[in-house]
């Protein structure tokens, strides 16, 4: 019989030992969070209430000193002393609940009411009084003293649907607990005694003469003088509930919808956030006028890779329908010119073109493609970082054709562009004129990575880092925690070729009210690109400084486009006021460590020839030499006069003058001498005298050598004809036209022909009055929608 009560009661203990380890739920609070998002000093940008409908911000990591205090002092002064229970306090709360003949204390120490806090609903008997001290003695074996601290901060309730001490110090002081006076910490401290004495207007008196009876305390525990103490009485007390911030609205929407109830501390500065808030705030109202409802910003700090302030989206709230909520900067949108810059450092870094390398802007149709400048004109032939530094469409479109579209398009990939989904000949070479879509965090990523690669190159002794071209951090990071990724001898892309990108965004005309910007000492040099797709939907403004990334969109958020709605007139502006806001900036020194010298020619921007009459000394890519020599420039013989061109068949060579000629293609020379009124032309030939330098009278304008055309239909569905065009350098001189030997006809001055060809590939030859002959073969298809 006695073993049998043994057995009887070691299992029992037993069974109470399992139960007592096991007993403390995990986790010990289960309540839903706030969605907190911090600056990178901490400071509160703005919060989501927990889906409970409680101000509660999730558990921070410590407590401020004057809160740690006030509140043991308060509520367990003998906390650090106990194992989660104070059999004095209890025996003292007896006694007087006893004299009382009602409940009037508890006696409960901080430990047992984080037990109590965590069993929300449980009715205040001596069966759950005595639960909560065998949990609290079990708390108090699994937790720290600090940790069971912040736990009770945490979750007390602070009156109303506040609950927590940070959630309490926003609400009530309107700034975080470390900023808390002795006044305020001992208020905190006593309200979760009493959390309903702070509705305003209730118990104001009895609420202010707690606090001050813990101030009292305070003193005499040493942590007041009298001067303190006073001035600490007499502040008051709070009205009513201070609203929360609401910075950074977008991004907080960001980890809300991906992370909800979390703390997240974030590389945003609070003081540029609210500064950028204000003034994209006034924009809005500056592009309200033109029917633009919204506009989007983020800035970057180049160095450290970290986002410093983040618009998504600042709305015009007149008119809420333009899509003001939508986050633009992570949405795809038409991209416009603003890769143009891309394909420029590129085609530099594989040595495809020069800095001034002369590029073809003249009329240009690629299939049913055929882009057009912005202002609908054409200068003949510009220096690739002129065309680039004007956007012009032209040029660009033909420098993707000769640089390859697959090529771009990885090339894009490559450094970070997330939006392209679709094959590259879906994109074809409307590619660097908006044809792709693109988003703001990727393009300020990218151009970021430009400005990075420059300043690590020439602060690291010509290294490069791997993390060049990765998105920039949200997340608050260290110092120590910053470029620590490995250096590299190559770099996604050379310093060289990017620096000489950058300096061409330089020469970028700013907008109006920016006129004469170079002549003030203290204007910043910026290197910046715009952008405008299609149909005026989307205005994009990206500039650059050792420092400082900003990029900026603008336009409607629901895709509605708008009258000159461009880069320039719309997002530049704003560019500009956005750089104001930030500190002094600096200009990106020369990686002269990645660049060669080289003899260029001024006119032509290609390597220098023989012909060239002046050159220049220029620092480019290596790459860069193995480039065309100057193509452009030709020796050519004239008679004594100077007004005719000879040979040695029809003219004494001892009386002919020799002479360097800037020649152009004859399309080309149609526009450029437009432009340019100290351009020559060739000088004719004399008289008996036959064209022997190869140059061509005559070019086609349309179609070009190996195009493919599109036969269009009319609207009643008849084959309509495709209109051919060449340009002469001749004045006056007639061209023959024949398609595939069949003879078409003649034109003289305006050289245009309409042709009707059949499917197929076909040979389109032109000869002049003078017997010469070109000849274009291209392919036709038939299209009829």
């Amino acid at each position: 019989m006695r073993k049998k009560i043994f057995i009887f009661l070691a299992a029992c203990f037993v069974s109470a030992g399992i139960w007592f380890i096991f007993c403390l739920p995990d986790p010990l609070f289960s309540d839903p969070y706030s969605t907190v998002l911090r600056d990178r000093n901490n400071d509160l940008l703005g919060a989501r209430i927990a889906d409970d409908g409680q101000w509660r911000f999730p558990e921070g990591d410590s407590l401020p000193y004057k809160y740690k205090k006030a509140v043991i002092l308060f509520e367990d002064k003998y906390f650090y002393r106990h194992p989660g229970v104070n059999p004095v306090s209890l025996f003292k709360a007896l006694k007087r609940n006893l004299s009382a003949g009602k409940t009037v204390s508890g006696g409960s120490t901080i430990s047992m009411q984080v037990i109590r806090l965590s069993r929300k609903g449980k009715p205040r008997t001596i069966y759950q009084k005595l639960v909560e001290i065998i949990f609290a003695f079990r708390m108090e074996l699994s937790y720290t003293k600090d940790e069971i601290l912040n736990l009770y901060a945490s979750h007390a309730p602070f009156g109303g649907n506040v609950v927590g001490i940070e959630a309490a110090s926003w609400r009530y002081f309107g700034r975080n607990s470390n900023s808390l006076s002795w006044s305020e910490a001992a208020m905190l401290a006593v309200l979760p005694n009493s959390p309903a004495l702070v509705h305003p207007g209730r118990n104001r008196t009895t609420l202010r003469d707690k606090r001050n009876r813990l101030l009292v305390k305070l003193f005499n525990a040493g942590e007041l003088d009298s001067l303190s103490l006073d001035l600490a009485m007499d502040e008051p007390l709070p009205d009513s509930p201070y609203p929360l911030p609401q910075l950074a609205a977008n991004l907080l929407d960001y980890y809300y919808t991906r992370e909800r109830g979390v703390a997240v501390r974030t590389s945003i500065d609070k003081a540029l956030q609210e500064k950028l808030e204000r003034l994209l705030a006034y924009q809005i109202q500056r592009l309200s006028a033109n029917q633009i409802h919204n506009i989007a910003c983020i800035i970057t700090d180049v160095r450290n890779h970290s986002v410093l302030a983040y618009v998504g989206n600042i709305k015009n709230p007149a008119h809420p329908e333009y899509g003001g909520d939508v986050d633009v900067i992570l949405s795809p949108r038409s991209s416009g010119s603003i890769l143009k810059p891309i394909l420029f450092a590129e085609m530099l870094q594989r040595g495809n073109i020069l800095p001034g390398t002369l590029v073809p802007d003249i009329p240009t149709m690629f299939g049913s493609f055929s882009p057009k400048n912005y202002n609908r004109g054409y200068e003949g032939a510009v220096p690739a970082n002129i065309a680039l530094s004007k956007s012009l469409n032209v040029p660009a479109v033909r420098m993707l054709k000769d640089y390859g579209i697959e090529r771009f398009y990885h090339d894009l990939k490559r450094l970070g562009m997330k939006t392209l989904n679709y094959p590259s000949d879906r994109y074809g070479l409307s590619l660097i004129l908006g044809g792709a879509e693109a988003r703001l965090w990727d393009l300020a990523a990218i151009y970021s990575g430009f400005a990075r690669t420059v300043v690590h190159y020439t602060e690291s002794s010509g290294k490069y880092f791997e993390n060049d071209f990765d998105p920039p951090s949200l997340l608050y990071r260290s110092p120590d925690s910053i470029n620590t990724h490995e250096a590299m001898d190559q770099g996604v892309m050379g310093a060289g070729a990017v620096y000489i990108t950058l300096k061409s965004l330089l020469e970028v005309n700013r907008p109006d009210e920016e006129i004469g910007w170079e002549y003030f000492s203290s204007s910043r040099r910026i290197a910046w690109k715009t952008g405008t797709s299609f149909g005026f939907r989307d205005a994009w403004a990206i500039g650059v400084t050792p420092e400082f990334t900003v990029a900026v969109w603008t336009g409607n958020a629901n895709g509605e486009g708008r009258p000159g709605l461009t880069g320039r007139s719309s997002s530049a502006p704003v560019l500009f006021e956005v750089f104001s806001l930030l500190p002094k900036t600096s200009w990106f020194k020369v990686p002269y460590d990645d660049l060669v010298t080289a003899r260029v020619c001024s006119q032509s921007g290609q390597l220098a020839g023989e012909f060239c009459p002046e050159s220049d000394s220029v620092l480019i890519p290596e790459a860069g030499l193995q480039t065309r020599v100057c193509e452009y420039h030709h020796l050519i013989h004239l008679d004594r006069s100077e007004k005719y061109r000879v040979n040695s068949e029809c003219y004494k060579v001892e009386n002919m003058h020799h002479m360097s000629w800037f020649v152009l293609p004859p399309v080309e020379e149609w526009y450029y001498k437009k432009q340019n009124a100290n351009y020559k032309s060739l000088p004719p030939m004399l008289a008996g005298c036959k064209d022997q330098t190869g140059l061509s009278p005559m070019q086609m304008v349309y179609p070009e050598p190996g195009s493919v055309v599109y036969v269009p239909y009319e609207l009643d569905g008849t084959k309509g004809r495709l209109i051919c065009e060449a340009i002469h350098r001749k004045a006056g001189v007639e061209i023959f036209w024949h398609l595939d030997e069949t003879y078409l006809g003649k034109t003289k001055g305006i050289h245009q022909m309409a042709i009707l060809p059949g499917k197929g590939k076909h040979t389109l030859s032109l000869i002049d009055s003078d017997g010469f002959r070109i000849s274009v073969i291209f392919e036709a298809i038939e299209r009829k929608h």
